[in-house]
């Protein structure tokens, strides 16, 4: 038993302005609890964009890795992100982007949740899918909503559209969460089917 509850996991999803503005929220986290995923904290914010700016990290390896999905698709179409960002530098890239992910979020209300079960952060990625909507397979939140890509979206002067963010990590779960709730605001508390979907009984 304590095998099993070792593998339980938290995580954070924020549903992002896009999302809240379409209606899908109850649409969004139904797909989390029919998982059989326990929402234990929720609530909706608007950040201000200083909030969201250092929501976002800040360290070279991220804004690379932000930039290097960008520049990927140039590679791919043929072309020249300098006509977007008037640079190739992945770092003011990366800058650049964030800039737009920030002004995006402080844009109007989101809805922060936190998701408790099994392998929560993996299987909530995959129920949210690829970050890049356009290449998010039917059934994701993502693919079942949004077909934005980064050449239209850096075109356009602004990030992607892809409706949800979803922690990536332990390490980042743990920053994101305490990033925006305090320790009373997450819940426990036994769902009616926990002890069909685990197989034991949760306290």
């Amino acid at each position: 038993m304590n095998k099993i509850i070792r593998t339980m996991e938290r995580t954070l999803v924020l549903i992002k302005p896009d999302g809240v503005k379409r209606g899908l929220i109850g649409e969004i986290i139904s797909r989390f609890e029919k998982t059989g995923l326990k929402i234990i904290g929720l609530k909706m914010v608007q950040p201000t964009k200083e909030q969201a700016l250092n929501f976002y990290p800040s360290d070279n390896d991220w804004l690379i890795n932000v930039a290097n999905k960008s520049l990927k698709v140039y590679k791919e179409l043929g072309i020249d992100p300098k006509k977007d960002f008037g640079t190739e530098d992945p770092i003011i890239i990366g800058k650049i982007i964030k800039e737009w992910l920030a002004e995006f979020l402080a844009s109007g209300p989101c809805v922060a949740i936190v998701i408790e079960g099994n392998r929560a952060i993996e299987v909530v990625r995959k129920i949210v899918g690829a970050t890049r909507p356009y290449e998010s397979a039917p059934g994701t939140i993502r693919g079942d909503y949004s077909t934005d890509s980064p050449e239209l979206a850096n075109l356009r002067r602004r990030p992607l559209r892809n409706l949800v963010h979803a922690s990536d990590s332990k390490e980042t779960a743990e920053r994101e969460i305490k990033f925006w709730f305090s320790d009373n605001e997450l819940y426990v508390y036994k769902r009616a089917d926990e002890e069909i979907i685990y197989g034991f009984r949760s306290t």
